[in-house]
């Protein structure tokens, strides 16, 4: 009878390491899609739905959010911002009301038009941005100068509906995001604000998920519908050649405070319109992330946001001292976990060792930390990184102040190596044919431009083809000397500018 049950468990052991399908069948250098596909769905970050465009958000992908958002919500908190939540819902008339706005969502608006098997006699939109829902209030609460700034934030998804090829995280019909609105009596305070938000933003990127960004300036092309001016974080993905916008911090200028006549009364007792600001990152940021770092392992995380830093397994031998190695793995969880750890302990034993290491490699865990006979024997633990593979001894006397000397190694070591390989695609260019070469060669370009629109919709044109069009990623604050004389690379006018351009998502 006891043999039997052995044999119905080692079955049952086989069935589940065949469902779990460790390992991936797609290379990143050789099918980054593919691959990516893969990573997001073994490393349990996501599950596809049945509406195309549409995806579940595990806890994995959840807990790295909401590290994010402890961050983000506590900053702006210092900043006087306040936490709001406004209605999913907006009427036609009211979307409609800021014609260039509205026309850079049209596309995207997804409309109600039913209730049961009733049509409502006034369709109702979802909301792509919340501009239009929010601002119709503002010049309710907004009277005196004493009303102002008005600085609200609200967490919360949208929808955008219209596109093709969707890419989980990257390009989806419903997102999570936060968004700020914000309104001021004048233009230097919005300006400054803007540029604090976008600081915030590239900490965000550079601390937490340690990924490079350039700050920079939108192209009027580029900017967000209906702002004055468009700021943005930008990275750039080595393996598909494309830039991919990490967030965004606009300056709205006074256009929307005209639409719905947000005014306020001086404290001369003169009229005035605000000025807006809007602001906007999402889970689009968690797409970067896996692009940037994983490899053909799996996901890697950056310490800082992963949803368990450290994971403890007992590697066992024959004769060896089952109990005390158990005692000392409780322990180190423990004592790692009393000391702000994020620590989970993995004691199965049905799974082999090696199982449960690509286990926990495919989900990215900074650390893994094996204690063994010989570890336990030496008052040591053995600590093993996921970016790097490297080992090293770690003595149980100095467990905590090792741990954290290795997670800051890792998150350096993220965040150099994206840096090399994204600083190695960047290209100086200063001709026609230059860029195009470099384009080809899937680069982010720097080149002098003269700042024209017309400039940049033709090179649009005469880079449109499968890969997809070039454009403008950003203007760089840090701009490089122009030398005088210096001439655009596309229409051979006086330059004004160095302009990153790409290929993007």
């Amino acid at each position: 009878m006891a043999s039997t049950s052995a044999e119905a468990g080692n079955t049952k052991q086989k069935q589940v390491k065949k469902e779990t399908k460790l390992g991936l069948t797609n290379k990143k250098n050789e099918n980054f899609g593919g691959w990516y596909s893969e990573v997001v769905v073994n490393g349990e970050m996501i599950e596809y739905y049945d509406i195309s465009g549409c995806y579940i958000l595990r806890p994995w992908t959840m807990s790295i959010w909401e590290t994010l958002q402890v961050f983000f919500d506590a900053e702006i908190k210092k900043m006087k911002i306040k936490n709001a939540y406004f209605p999913l819902f907006v009427t036609e008339n009211v979307l409609e009301k800021e014609k260039d706005h509205v026309e850079g969502f049209a596309p995207e608006v997804a409309w109600v038009t039913k209730s049961g098997q009733s049509e409502l006699e006034v369709p109702i939109a979802i909301r792509p941005t919340s501009e239009t829902v929010m601002y119709p209030y503002f010049a309710k609460w907004i009277r005196s100068h004493r009303d102002l700034p008005l600085k609200l934030n609200q967490w919360c998804n949208v929808v955008r509906w219209e596109f093709s090829r969707p890419t989980p995280f990257i390009r989806s019909r419903e997102f999570l995001w936060q968004e700020g609105h914000t309104a001021f009596a004048t233009k230097e305070e919005a300006d400054q604000e803007v540029l604090e938000i976008l600081e915030l933003y590239r900490r965000l990127y550079e601390e937490y998920l340690a990924i490079p960004v350039i700050k920079g300036k939108k192209s009027e092309l580029e900017k967000f519908a209906g702002a004055l001016y468009t700021t943005s974080v930008e990275a750039f993905i080595p393996h598909t050649g494309r830039g991919i916008q990490g967030a965004t911090s606009h300056c709205l200028g006074q256009n929307f405070a005209k639409m719905f006549d947000i005014n306020f009364e001086d404290d001369k007792s003169q009229k005035g319109m605000v000025w807006q600001n809007s602001w906007a990152y999402s889970t689009r940021t968690i797409g970067v992330l896996v692009m940037v770092h994983g490899d053909d392992k799996g996901l890697v995380l950056p310490p800082r946001v992963a949803p368990v830093q450290i994971i403890i397994t007992q590697v066992l031998y024959k004769d060896a001292d089952v109990a005390g190695i158990k005692a000392a793995c409780e322990s180190t969880a423990e004592i790692l976990s009393r000391a702000g750890f994020r620590v989970e302990l993995d004691m199965r034993e049905n799974y082999s060792p090696g199982w449960k290491y690509s286990h926990w490699e495919m989900k990215g865990v900074p650390l893994r930390i094996e204690i063994g006979p010989k570890d336990l024997a030496e008052n040591q633990v053995m600590a093993v990184r996921r970016d790097n593979g490297a080992k090293e001894k770690v003595a149980v006397v100095n467990l905590v102040e090792g741990v954290t000397e290795l997670l800051n190694s890792i998150h350096e070591s993220l965040f150099n190596a994206a840096k090399e390989k994204r600083d190695a695609c960047i290209k100086v260019v200063s001709t026609w044919d230059e860029f195009v070469s470099a384009l080809n060669d899937k680069k982010m370009i720097l080149a002098p431009w003269c700042d024209e629109e017309e400039v940049e919709k033709d090179v649009k044109a005469r880079t449109k083809g499968e890969m997809g069009a070039c454009k403008t990623l950003c203007s760089p604050f840090e701009q490089p000397r122009l030398p005088e004389g210096t001439l655009c690379f596309a229409s051979g006018k006086p330059a004004k500018k160095w302009t990153y351009w790409g290929r993007s998502y």
